[in-house]
């Protein structure tokens, strides 16, 4: 039997197109993959370039794990691939159906972003969110260029929180999400600037020491130590902070003349040993008992990344550092943050055991 043209160009795109994936790798009939729409527009990203994006956008990666806390708090629905694993820390308190993902790597700090694996997988957008590096817009330009997928940079540093969520809102379809934490996040600099109005120049001296010998800092002035330089007195001081979330790498006799009054230990550090390691109990912090773990869960609450998770931090911070002026409930706090970011009801079970290493330890 003789096919005709239009015949057989049918049959060659039923044979072409791909059956819907799920996050396993496995195809299957039965799977709906919502269509994206055909239209388009124009939207501004935080370096000005102009992207044209999906009217209506149903597929997104993020371009590190900084971004990926951003999209999880307002459309964790619209992930279709994952910067890494979760371990158990932060898969806890995240939807099941996230945890499954792609893992494609990310583009900045590790640098193992699999642009082949994104090609593959097709999500209508890339966003990055975070630090405005001076690259931004050409490395956007370059996953865009790779990949055929526009990529776009959200500025999300401490005080442009509130901002980025706002801007997601309206690039995702979801105002309403994006508004709400958008006022979480302006709530809770109000609570802390009144706060240290307060503490004026009483502010403790710290250092955050992190890595597995408690001997990198997050030195004044770096965008990992925000935090720190907000509600303390940083006493990291360096000739060249970096960038990185690894921190400034410096030595025991450094640590030494630094001698702050606090030390806030990275998790997964030495905090555990630093009470009876003679060369750490010279400085007097030790000493006093006044050292303190960070909380994990999901993520470090003064970074790693540094992304919404610190708006926690800070509220643990001042509880920790100036009690006498922060006047709140913190498993309040913390309950209304879980709820919030993560759709997660945090016990006070739970919180007790997220800060046993912090709150309540003696020392201050």
């Amino acid at each position: 039997m003789k096919l005709s043209v239009g015949v057989l160009v049918c049959i060659l795109a039923l044979l072409v197109i791909p059956r819907p994936v799920h996050a396993s790798g496995l195809r299957s009939d039965k799977t709906q993959t919502p269509q994206p729409s055909a239209e388009r527009v124009m939207f501004a990203d935080s370096t000005g370039r102009q992207v044209e994006v999906p009217s209506k956008i149903t597929k997104i990666s993020a371009s590190g794990s900084l971004a990926q806390t951003f999209l999880l708090a307002i459309a964790p629905d619209l992930l279709c691939t994952i910067t890494a694993p979760f371990p158990q820390s932060e898969a806890e308190f995240l939807p099941e159906y996230v945890l499954k993902l792609p893992v494609v790597g990310q583009f900045y700090g590790a640098a193992n972003l699999n642009l082949e694996e994104i090609a593959a997988i097709g999500p209508e957008l890339v966003i990055d969110i975070g630090e405005p590096k001076n690259t931004a817009s050409e490395d956007m330009e370059g996953i865009t260029k790779a990949v055929g997928i526009p990529a776009l940079h959200i500025t999300g540093t401490l005080n442009s929180t509130a901002d980025a969520f706002r801007t997601l809102g309206r690039l995702l379809g979801r105002q309403e999400k994006g508004e709400a934490l958008a006022r979480y996040c302006e709530k809770n600099l109000e609570i802390i600037d009144q706060i240290m109005a307060q503490v004026g120049d009483n502010k403790k001296s710290v250092l955050y020491c992190l890595g597995k010998q408690g001997q990198n800092v997050l030195a004044f002035g770096s965008f990992h130590a925000e935090v720190v330089d907000r509600l303390a007195d940083n006493q990291a001081v360096v000739a060249n902070p970096t960038s990185r979330g690894t921190g400034n790498e410096t030595n025991m006799e450094q640590l030494l003349l630094w001698d702050p009054e606090v030390i806030l230990f990275g998790y997964d550090s030495v905090f555990g040993t630093v009470g009876t390691d003679p060369a750490w109990r010279q400085m007097r912090a030790i000493r006093n008992g006044a050292y303190f773990e960070v909380p994990l869960g999901p993520y470090n609450w003064m970074g790693a990344p540094p992304s919404i998770n610190r708006y926690l931090g800070m509220l643990w911070m001042v509880k920790l550092l100036y009690p006498e002026y922060a006047q709140f409930d913190l498993y309040t706090e913390a309950a209304e943050y879980y709820r919030l970011f993560y759709s997660h009801d945090l016990s006070q079970e739970r919180f007790n055991a997220l800060i046993a290493n912090s709150i309540g330890r003696s020392g201050l």
